[in-house]
């Protein structure tokens, strides 16, 4: 529990930041076009839009202002009070292209980040007295402002003692370990111990601070449109440049570059990962670790130096055209440096597409899809998507021979419409598929015509509490149809929302301004073909199985601005007719469940996690924390149990990858990890038991051999 307590104090550190920015010139006068043009769009693009009144502003103010510092470890009450005269004008502002209010609290909040720089100083200066009887409610939502900058000081002590008390803990652990096994050895004292956490602590907030300094105007200011767009509804969200090549990126599962990750630290550009498959991973002269100096194009005679440079800025200049070349001036971890030219290229993201693999049981080899997301290329229907990859395993699988295949939906979050219709008729012989209903509009019924299944035996389909959208939709097909069996969470995430995304600039006859970005917008809402909404509600399992998410509010329904379920007229639909006793290899699977030790232990842990997530009060006293860690340590081992768990099966790469192998250690070594996972996975262990029956049990083969049987 001590880590998980650190990954909070992390994750709250870096909330006011946990956006991805633009990069521009500081041009109010953009902005203000900027503020103007979206609410435009708004009003009169958005499926369910919103009047913009002083309720509005009221919902913007809070928002905005709590995004700006979440901790409540910058602004004074004195602030506040000041930015709530515009707590009922920001509707009005929008409408003048008034940005008064923008411009005040994001002065106010960069002189308050460097107050509290001289604060964080001036606190880890003195060592921290760890006897003392103090205790930190990490519930920030509820604690007022502080009234003056000594209550502000007294909470970043609290704040930087809760970061640093951890590492103390876990060092004075090692310590008296040490001590204890090696003979003649001599611990580091307490207050060894206690500046080397200070230090670590520090070290953590200088690097915060050099993130945060990165940051423009124009970031916070995507900050503030991204706070008055999602009080439409929350998948309503405003992309920057650079941020909507992300989003393209993150759809297509593809970009044009070098194929690698770069994080920055410490003034550093380094590589933290060679993308398998990519023309650095092909070069083979980049690797993990190197340093990058400078980047020169090929029409350039001159590197530029990226030492210090913002990390985006330093990928803007790296990524580039396919086909052509970028050389980068890197330092080798033997502190060499070397200039590696890179033909830049598609790189493919491995991780976003359909794989599959082959189990055996019982002397009958079944197939397993696991698709991370439904993507296509936005900017070219005929690229690579979703659709052609799953029909493409599904024939691979065919070859093999199975007898059943599990779609694995877990955590997939969507994506395009299209390739789920797609997807779906791959399993039916031709019908609808979802209906789709703009706002004022008859519903449109988006329908399965070719005649051809693909997939003709049995199906299951695996689903959680972050399956949305797009794997919903296949989801609740697939049930109406009673084409297969759902096997997951109570209900998938709930999101019964389709969005557009609008290119602004678009919007612009002579734009000298820029690049505007674009806004992905609610413009319908998607029902089953049985009339039901999945909007909050979601798809209900047909076998329930806990899992760690079961007690989080995790769904549609726990954001704010959800739109509201409803329902509207069924379509034309035919139950498929392929099963027999279907509900009852239902009942038989759910009773299975119900006896199942595994699935009782990981609810108990869920419920555990769960009664951990609503603490929000930690000791800052030594022993009382230490009492606290071994405590929860006790109470965790409990459940060690969970990750002994394996079932018999074996899963098995299909023939095309084994060869793949052969020159891409990478993805061997990321299959078999897959398959290790897979083989200590208690819910497809049993979407295999449910294949079986199935196809054992309740798959016709024919009117009168059923009689026969």
């Amino acid at each position: 529990m001590i880590k998980n307590a650190k990954v909070l104090v992390l994750a709250l550190l870096l909330a006011a930041a946990s956006c991805s920015f633009t990069t521009s010139d500081e041009d109010p006068g953009k902005d203000k076009v900027l503020i103007s043009l979206i609410s435009y769009v708004l009003e009169k693009g958005h499926y369910d839009a919103k009047e913009f009144n002083d309720e509005f502003s009221e919902q913007v103010f809070n928002d905005f202002v709590t995004s700006l510092d979440p901790l409540k470890r910058y602004f004074l009450q004195s602030d506040i009070k000041e930015f709530e005269e515009f707590k009922y004008q920001i509707d009005d502002q929008i409408r003048n292209e008034d940005i008064s209010f923008f411009d005040l609290a994001y002065t106010r909040l960069r002189e308050r980040m460097e107050d509290s720089k001289k604060i964080y100083d001036e606190v880890l200066e003195q060592p921290f007295d760890y006897d003392e009887d103090e205790t930190i409610d990490t519930d920030y939502e509820n604690l007022d402002y502080a009234k003056t900058r000594k209550e502000l000081k007294s909470r970043w002590k609290n704040q930087l003692k809760f970061s640093a008390i951890g590492g103390y803990y876990d060092r004075l652990e090692e310590e008296t370990k040490k001590a204890e096994d090696s003979t003649g050895y001599t611990a580091l004292s307490k207050d060894e111990i206690e500046k080397e956490s200070r230090e670590t602590t520090k070290k953590s907030l200088v690097e915060y601070f050099e993130f945060a300094n990165e940051l423009d105007r124009e970031d916070y200011f995507s900050v503030y449109i991204n706070t008055i767009v999602e009080e439409f509804d929350p998948h309503t969200t405003y992309f920057g440049p650079v941020d909507k090549d992300r989003f393209d990126m993150q759809m297509s599962g593809q970009f044009q570059g070098i194929g690698a990750r770069l994080q920055k630290k410490s003034n550093e550009i380094s590589i933290t990962e060679v993308i398998s498959g990519g023309p650095a991973w092909r070069g083979e002269e980049l690797e993990e670790g190197d340093i990058i100096l400078k980047v020169k194009q090929a029409d350039e005679d001159v590197a530029t130096s990226v030492v210090g440079m913002r990390l985006d800025d330093a990928v803007e200049l790296i990524k580039g055209p396919k086909g052509t070349v970028v050389t980068l001036n890197v330092k080798k971890k033997d502190g060499s440096t070397q200039n590696i030219a890179i033909t830049r290229d598609v790189v493919e993201l491995e991780e976003t597409y359909a794989k599959s693999t082959t189990v055996e049981k019982d002397e009958r080899n079944y197939g397993v899809i696991n698709l991370p997301k439904f993507y296509f290329d936005m900017q070219n229907a005929e690229e690579r998507n979703a659709a052609t990859d799953v029909k493409k395993e599904i024939i691979r699988l065919k070859e093999q021979d199975v007898d059943g295949l599990v779609i694995d939906l877990r955590s997939n979050g969507g994506g395009s419409l299209s390739t789920v219709v797609d997807i779906a008729g791959l399993f039916i012989k031709e019908g609808p598929i979802v209906q789709v209903k703009s706002n004022g509009a008859e519903s449109e019924i988006l329908k399965d015509k070719d005649p051809e299944i693909l997939w003709e035996k049995p199906l299951v389909i695996l689903v959680n509490e972050i399956s949305a959208s797009a794997s919903e939709i296949l989801a609740a097909a697939m049930q109406d149809y009673k084409r297969a069996v759902i096997i997951g969470s109570k209900q998938t995430y709930g999101k019964g929302t389709v969005q557009n995304v609008y290119d602004l600039n678009r919007w612009l006859r002579q734009n000298d301004l820029g690049d505007m970005g674009a806004l992905k917008i609610t413009t319908q809402k998607f029902y089953r073909i049985n009339g039901g909404s999945t909007q909050l509600e979601g798809v209900k399992s047909d076998v329930v199985v806990p899992d760690k998410y079961s007690y989080i509010d995790i769904g549609e329904k726990d954001l704010e601005n959800p739109l509201p379920w409803d329902k509207i007229a069924a379509a034309d639909y035919e139950v498929w007719d392929g099963y027999i006793d279907y509900e009852q290899t239902i009942n038989n699977s759910n009773t299975r469940m119900a006896k199942n030790k595994q699935l009782q232990l990981i609810e108990e842990n869920a419920k555990w996690i769960k009664s951990k997530q609503d603490e929000s009060v930690w000791p800052l006293n030594i022993d009382a924390y230490a009492a606290k860690v071994k405590q929860n340590e006790k109470e965790a081992k409990q459940f060690e149990g969970l990750k002994d768990y394996k079932s018999d099966l074996t899963y098995k790469s299909l023939p095309y990858e084994l060869k793949e192998f052969e020159s891409d250690t990478i993805l061997k070594q990321k299959r078999e990890r897959w398959h290790e996972d897979l083989a200590k996975d208690v819910y497809m262990e049993e979407a295999i038991n449910v294949l079986e029956d199935l196809k054992t049990n309740n798959i016709r083969r024919g009117k009168l051999a059923d009689v026969r049987d």
